[in-house]
């Protein structure tokens, strides 16, 4: 079984990574890490909330047409 889960372990090392950042894009948070960036900011729950409110906003105001 050792030898082999060390012929497996990259694989699933690789699976794991790829599927925490599908996580993260899915829930926003890389969008929030991006944000965080670029506005000099750190994470704060007053923070989260104005990402939050920003992100629905423009995804409201501007709704997909047909």
């Amino acid at each position: 079984m050792t030898r082999a889960w060390r012929r497996l372990q990259p694989a699933a090392s690789k699976l794991v990574s790829t599927l925490a950042g599908l996580l993260g894009e899915l829930s926003d948070q890389n969008a929030y890490r991006r944000h965080l960036a670029a506005h000099g900011r750190e994470h704060s729950a007053a923070e989260w909330r104005r990402f939050s409110d920003e992100r629905l906003h423009g995804k409201y105001v501007r709704p997909k047409c047909c």
